[in-house]
């Protein structure tokens, strides 16, 4: 069979899809965040991972796919207010530093594995909504799908954004091509805005840049150090790609994100769901070795 899940206990119970035909494998861990931790390609590494962050529970990972919700990136002061209550959220949300459940798996036409996690007191306490997200990762060939389902339980809408931060190996920066649909960006760290030509420089210490107006729902990095492509293609709903990379570190970070910045304060782009309803969307990852 070219499909197989294997559970192994290492640090955490790991979760092993693999494509034993594309020689392609994944790694997820659902204690810590429901995290892809590792993708490789004949051999090949597509994710990075900082180890040491990761063995230690209390560092956010640097490294793998973390999720990004309720908000992407991080509010002034962390805080925000709803009914006239103001409420601290940490950057990125919680659900990347959570526990979250298996809740199916399957190996007919693609390695499968669902994750779910569900409101509880932790969450309420900076976030006062019922809700259950359950994310389907499928590995087939040199493909990754992220399949996604956001339901609100709460009696009233849901006001949230969503995301991620995956990290991809790049060893060589310089050799790296970037095809970002899109003709400006707005530094993270000034706010001013840029116009973007397809290159970034990469003596900067940091590169924190925001894309907002996106022609298509697609990004592609061509990294002719090591003959691969990869492409990434997301929903709609998704309305801003991030970059973010620091100097001397072997990644970048190619985000998608459904709102920008404070969008819970501001409102923009913000998915409010209403009682009751499921927003589904989709981000897919597709590597060509050439």
């Amino acid at each position: 069979m070219t499909f197989s899940i294997a559970l192994t206990q290492e640090q955490y119970p790991t979760y092993i899809l693999s494509d034993s035909e594309a020689i392609s494998q994944i790694k997820v861990v659902p204690e810590r965040g429901g995290i892809i931790l590792l993708w490789k390609i004949q051999g090949q590494d597509i994710l990075y991972l900082d180890e040491e962050r990761f063995k230690n529970p209390e560092m956010s990972i640097r490294g793998g796919v973390p999720i990004l919700f309720p908000i992407c990136g991080n509010l002034p002061d962390n805080t925000y207010t709803y009914q006239n209550k103001t409420y601290t959220l940490k950057q990125h949300g919680f659900a990347r530093d959570l526990p979250w459940e298996v809740t199916k798996q399957g190996t007919d036409s693609c390695a499968s594995l669902t994750v779910t996690l569900k409101s509880n007191d932790k969450t309420r306490a900076v976030y006062p909504f019922e809700f259950q997200l359950d994310f389907t990762y499928e590995l087939k060939g040199n493909s990754l799908i992220i399949r996604q389902r956001y339901t609100n339980q709460s009696d009233q809408k849901m006001p949230f954004s969503f995301g991620f931060h995956p990290y991809y190996f790049v060893p060589n920066k310089s050799q790296v091509v970037f095809d970002i649909p899109s003709s400006e960006y707005q530094d993270q760290g000034t706010k001013k805005i840029f116009p973007y030509d397809g290159t970034f420089d990469f003596n900067q210490d940091e590169i924190d840049a925001g894309f907002q107006s996106l022609t298509r729902s697609s990004v592609t990095m061509t990294d002719n150090h090591r003959n691969l492509k990869l492409t990434l293609t997301w929903s709609e709903i998704y309305s801003t790609f991030v970059f973010w990379t620091l100097k001397g570190k072997d990644y970048v970070c190619l985000e998608p994100w459904t709102a920008p910045r404070n969008a819970l304060n501001t409102g923009q782009n913000l998915t409010q769901l209403e009682s009751g309803a499921t927003c589904e969307a989709m981000f897919e990852m597709g590597v060509e070795l050439t």
